[in-house]
């Protein structure tokens, strides 16, 4: 049984969270852990109706962010990674900096010095020096700034595709391969527009 820590944070998207978690399930082999900071209770409570029940009963664990001493707190806890979606400005500092002051920022600093995989989905637009700084910073460290950028190319027919998209490029990162159908398979030949001539370069004798 192969593990992962779906943390959710205070950023708009808290549907990325819900829907790697249900993806998870759907795919078997895997044990979710479960943390939400307090500020992601609230958004939660905004975008997603009766969303706290619905993303508690897709995870197979859920741990209580004030609870530093949880499992995930350990490096000697073995799993394969964590996300972090949405990841907010807030957490995205505090992981570049090592304030290890709740669960999720501990347990983030703890796929950092282990070298396990973390994944940030960070959600703010336009973003600041500080916000720069800080993915660089995480970056360094080994973790993937993850933004969930809609592909267009894919030709979402409604927002469920959209999120999608985006959840099954982050389980790629866990060699979870997905959706293949909504790939990029190259370039379309459908209304392509026919290659110019070569240009003709006239030399003087």
């Amino acid at each position: 049984m192969k593990r992962v820590v779906v943390a959710i944070t205070g950023a708009t998207g808290s549907v990325y969270g819900q829907r790697l978690l249900e993806i998870l399930r759907e795919q078997g082999g895997w044990e979710t852990h479960l943390v939400m900071s307090q500020a992601a209770l609230l958004n939660i409570r905004e975008e997603i109706p009766d969303g706290r029940r619905l993303i508690e009963g897709a995870a197979d664990v859920v741990h209580s962010v004030r609870n530093v001493g949880a499992s995930i707190a350990s490096g000697s806890f073995l799993c394969d990674g964590m996300v972090i979606a949405p990841c907010s400005m807030r957490t995205l500092a505090a992981v570049a900096h090592g304030l290890s002051d709740n669960l999720i920022t501990r347990a983030a600093d703890v796929m950092l010095k282990e070298r396990r995989k973390l994944v940030l989905m960070t959600r703010e637009t336009p973003l600041n020096l500080a916000h720069l700084r800080n993915m660089a910073a995480c970056t360094e460290m080994g973790a993937v700034i993850f933004p969930p950028v809609p592909a267009f190319y894919a030709r979402p027919a409604d927002l469920q595709d959209i999120v999608d998209h985006s959840c099954t490029r982050v389980l790629d990162h866990f060699d979870i391969h997905r959706n293949a159908a909504g790939r990029w398979q190259g370039l379309s030949t459908e209304g392509a527009v026919a290659e110019p001539a070569p240009l003709k370069i006239e030399r003087q004798a």
